[in-house]
């Protein structure tokens, strides 16, 4: 099987399908590691830098607008899964209680899925909708690397404030969180690795 290296250096990627309501299957039965974060935390513009692609995800400056569940085939190896941005408090109730429908039953009956990247906007540290999100993730026993994003917008000591409250406060080892800027392109190298050891460690056992 190949190595985590040449796991990390995506070749090709397309996009397989969506699915917009739970119980649906994923398109094609792959490993799949899932991206997820609040409403506009910039899921969709680290997506884009992490396979290499400028616009291979779909992204906006308006909240809310990733309303399924993306699937993006990586090598004919693997997905790499877009979930729908969570709390988006200017949605519908009934669209918010379908979203997290979507996302419980893709994260609960996706024996397929080898973890998750929570993302975290490095601004506003952890939410109350983070902390649930880590709350669930914890009781399914999904394996989570934890991404700060928008790290631009913050200088050297800002980054390394919000590093250290975020490891503090999930108890963190440090190669569970990687600082990243889909902007600049920081971290995302070392999150790809991140990711390519978990298809490579799948594939080999």
């Amino acid at each position: 099987m190949p190595p985590a290296d040449r796991v990390a250096h995506v070749r090709t990627v397309e996009f397989v399908g969506a699915v917009g309501a739970a119980g649906q299957k994923p398109p094609r039965d792959l490993p799949q590691i899932a991206i997820a974060g609040r409403s506009n935390v910039g899921k969709s513009s680290l997506l884009n830098r992490l396979v290499g692609r400028k616009s291979i995800a779909r992204t906006s400056k308006q909240p809310g607008r990733t309303r399924e569940i993306n699937f993006f085939l990586v090598d004919d190896r693997y997905m790499l899964v877009d979930l729908p941005g969570y709390g988006f408090a200017k949605a519908p109730k009934t669209v918010r209680a379908k979203w997290g429908r979507l996302i419980d039953g893709y994260l609960r009956r996706t024996p397929k899925l080898l973890g998750l990247v929570l993302l975290v906007d490095a601004r506003r540290g952890l939410t109350d909708d983070d902390e649930r999100m880590i709350e669930f993730l914890g009781a399914t026993g999904t394996p989570t690397l934890f991404a700060l994003t928008k790290t631009d917008k913050l200088n050297r000591s800002g980054r390394r404030r919000a590093t250290v409250k975020l490891r503090e406060a999930l108890e963190l080892d440090a190669d569970q969180l990687v600082e990243t800027s889909a902007r600049t392109g920081a971290g995302v190298d070392t999150l790809r690795e991140s990711i390519a050891a978990l298809i490579a460690e799948a594939e080999v056992g």
